[in-house]
């Protein structure tokens, strides 16, 4: 595998030219990444089309899952939403937290920052924004978010750790995320971890469930909770690109598992020097 520069210019890459693609093409792919199936599968994106405030522009078809529909949201509520693409969770979001919130879209990718922009422009939205950086150095001040949500992002940033932390110093004390992503029971075959095209899928990036779990519970997350969890089916035409027959069957009827998990976790609420029936500080 490449290193955490060559891996985030790859999913540059890609995801500029999934700007500029339509929803069923998105969903023909692993994740989008590209054509590689030879059938429409919608492999791992849920169905945004009866959330309030779903705009079919908005919709590439690239999550897997719903983190916005788990999210908690309420109105005037501040809400991230970490790869924000061309704005879809945001605008659900936005749908949520009404006229008196807010909601901030964050992505490195400039052609997806300018679909969102425009977007955003067509539904007259003034409280939805967009801003270019890199979700493990947001360009955001601490204690800012009330929540925090993400479709299927985290998987392809190389330093996982470093965007839980950069979640747990955007979100005020007593503020909590609901994150999609695609983790991992038992191991890839090498052919699929090692593959770029796999990285920028959604694929070879995830990481297995429970360091997932640990990661954000050692980033000083509690309640944390899976709210959603389905599992995800490559197709065999997409598997045959990388594994010999043999190797097909013996991922096939092995113990690995890939799944799409929406997580739930609140930043512990802010200690006060106050204590029941003991007087204040």
């Amino acid at each position: 595998m490449k290193n955490e520069q060559e891996l985030k210019d790859i999913v540059k890459e890609k995801y500029t030219a999934i700007a500029a693609q339509p929803i069923e093409q998105n969903q023909a792919s692993c994740c989008g990444a590209g054509g590689c199936s030879t059938e429409v599968y919608n492999i791992m994106s849920d169905d945004y089309t009866q959330l309030k405030g779903y705009n079919s522009d908005a919709d590439l078809g690239l999550g897997c899952g719903l983190p916005t529909q788990f999210a908690k949201i309420k109105a005037g509520d501040t809400v991230v939403d970490l790869g924000s693409g061309a704005g879809n969770d945001c605008f659900v979001a936005r749908a949520e937290t009404g006229e008196t919130g807010k909601v901030i879209g964050i992505d490195f990718t400039p052609a997806m920052l300018e679909k969102a922009k425009e977007n955003a422009a067509k539904l007259g939205y003034t409280n939805v924004q967009f801003r270019e950086g890199d979700i493990e150095n947001m360009p955001l001040a601490s204690n800012v978010a009330d929540v925090v949500v993400s479709n299927c992002v985290l998987n392809l940033v190389p330093n996982k750790d470093g965007v839980f932390k950069e979640i747990f110093r955007v979100l005020k004390p007593g503020g909590h995320f609901s994150i999609s992503d695609v983790v991992l029971v038992g191991q890839l075959p090498d052919a699929l971890r090692k593959d770029a095209e796999m990285y920028a899928g959604c694929v070879s990036g995830a990481i297995q469930k429970q360091v997932y779990l640990e990661l954000i519970s050692n980033n000083g997350f509690d309640h944390i909770i899976i709210q959603k969890e389905k599992a995800i089916v490559i197709p065999d035409d997409i598997l045959k690109n990388y594994l010999g027959e043999q190797e097909l069957v013996d991922f096939k009827n092995g113990t690995t598992g890939i799944f799409s998990i929406t997580v739930y976790a609140e930043k512990p609420a802010a200690k006060t020097c106050c204590t029941p029936g003991g007087g204040c500080c």
